[in-house]
């Protein structure tokens, strides 16, 4: 697994914008962000950190390292800071992975649901799925269960877990956990590289964690770049890297209308041709009918971070935003704020050192200046969040060679829904 170096000090603010880059925002409207560092729950040797909100419900959960297991842990953020850290995985072997990292978020009635990664066979590509349920705040978790049953030792991952609305995948399911997940069930037996499809699919549970459905949404997806999921007042939308036969890789979304998954559409048509997987998912989020999409494409030959919007639930897309001043290597992430902006945090790469990078866009294609977080390096992703009236942070650093996850927020200028 790469590590994460600090090699400048966090929180620079940063300006820079070559000439074809998008404009900065107009005089009329302020996009800037002001970045504090807040202190972590986190201690030394934590790694993989993942932020998830639910009404006014935000988590941050990490990997501990210490010791011979990995422990899967978790804080949520008061009034008075983060909480106590409670522990979800003690006594279970945790599959660590930079870019499939496990979550806890929490559900609408109170209930906390968990994931995270076990490995199933001996091949280390092979591994489930696994969840658990806490009515107790995180005291104590339910016995774990899997979303998938095919029985087979390979590859099930990538997953993002979301609030079900009402109907889940059968007529008078309550409101549960929703789950997507990248399955390899459909490879055959010792495939070479690049032979057979992986899929994208989802199940449901209600909050006594038992299932509820089970669905595929696509047959041929990219075979391992991360999902992201958010919730519309329509009804809930996935996005993910899609792999067509031609090997065109680009960012499609699913949404979830009435009991079902509908036909997937693109984001946007970048025509980006790769023969391998670039480990390089997209990120979503959302508000009402409101919704905003992050990726990283290298379509031409350069990777550049993008974004897009969309007002009516995910259905189409306005034109793309691009994010990056100079070059991107991705790892995005993308956070809808109250005014219908966007924050967007992405990996630049320019003068051969790579930084984590935010910003604020909108739709119109303005760019607020872009702050430099932290340096960073390999393939760990930072992550953004929603906290009541702030932006939060998330990533790992590393320091003498010992990981540590860190936190942040950003205070945005005073702001006002549009209230679409």
């Amino acid at each position: 697994m790469s590590d994460v170096r600090s090699a400048v000090p966090a929180f620079v603010l940063a300006a820079a914008v070559s000439a074809g880059a998008a404009s900065f925002a107009a005089a009329d409207r302020d996009l800037s962000l002001t970045v504090t560092p807040l202190a972590a729950p986190a201690g030394a040797n934590t790694a993989e950190p993942q932020l998830t909100t639910e009404g006014h419900r935000t988590i941050l959960s990490w990997v501990d390292l210490s010791g011979n297991r990995a422990v899967l842990k978790f804080a949520e953020r008061t009034a008075a800071g983060w909480s106590d850290t409670r522990t979800v995985t003690p006594a279970v072997e945790l599959m660590v992975n930079a870019s499939d990292v496990p979550a806890v978020r929490a559900l609408a009635d109170g209930t906390l649901a968990a994931q995270w990664l076990q490995q199933n066979g001996p091949d280390p590509e092979s591994y489930d799925l696994r969840i658990a349920f806490s009515k107790d705040n995180g005291a104590t978790w339910s016995a774990t269960a899997t979303p998938h049953h095919d029985g087979k030792e390979t590859q099930h991952g990538f997953a993002s877990l979301f609030q079900t609305p009402g109907a889940g995948f059968g007529a008078g399911l309550n409101p549960g956990l929703g789950i997507v997940w990248l399955d390899g069930r459909q490879f055959p037996p010792d495939a070479p590289e690049g032979v057979g499809d992986m899929s994208l699919r989802a199940a449901t549970f209600d909050t006594s964690g038992t299932q509820r459905g089970e669905v595929a949404i696509d047959t041929r997806v990219c075979d391992c770049c991360p999902t992201s999921a958010a919730a519309t007042s329509e009804g809930v939308i996935v996005a993910y890297r899609n792999r067509s036969a031609n090997e065109i890789r680009d960012i499609y979304v699913s949404r979830y209308v009435g009991g079902r998954w509908l036909t997937p559409t693109a984001v946007h048509n970048d025509g980006w041709r790769i023969k391998a997987c670039p480990v390089n998912g997209p990120s979503i989020s959302a508000r009402g009918r409101d919704v905003v999409v992050a990726w990283f494409t290298a379509a031409g030959g350069k990777g550049r971070t993008f974004a897009a919007f969309s007002h009516d639930a995910g259905r189409t897309f306005g034109a793309p935003v691009r994010v990056d001043d100079v070059g991107s290597i991705g790892r995005v992430g993308v956070q809808l704020l109250p005014d219908d902006s966007a924050a967007v945090a992405w990996i630049e790469f320019a003068s051969e050192h790579s930084q984590f990078e935010v910003r604020r866009v909108d739709q119109a294609g303005l760019r607020g200046p872009a702050v430099t977080v932290a340096a960073i390096t390999g393939t760990r992703y930072p992550r953004l969040g929603w906290d009541h009236a702030a932006l939060m942070l998330a990533w790992t650093e590393t320091v003498d060679d010992v990981p540590q996850v860190r936190t942040a927020h950003a205070a945005l200028p005073e702001v006002q829904s549009s209230g679409n």
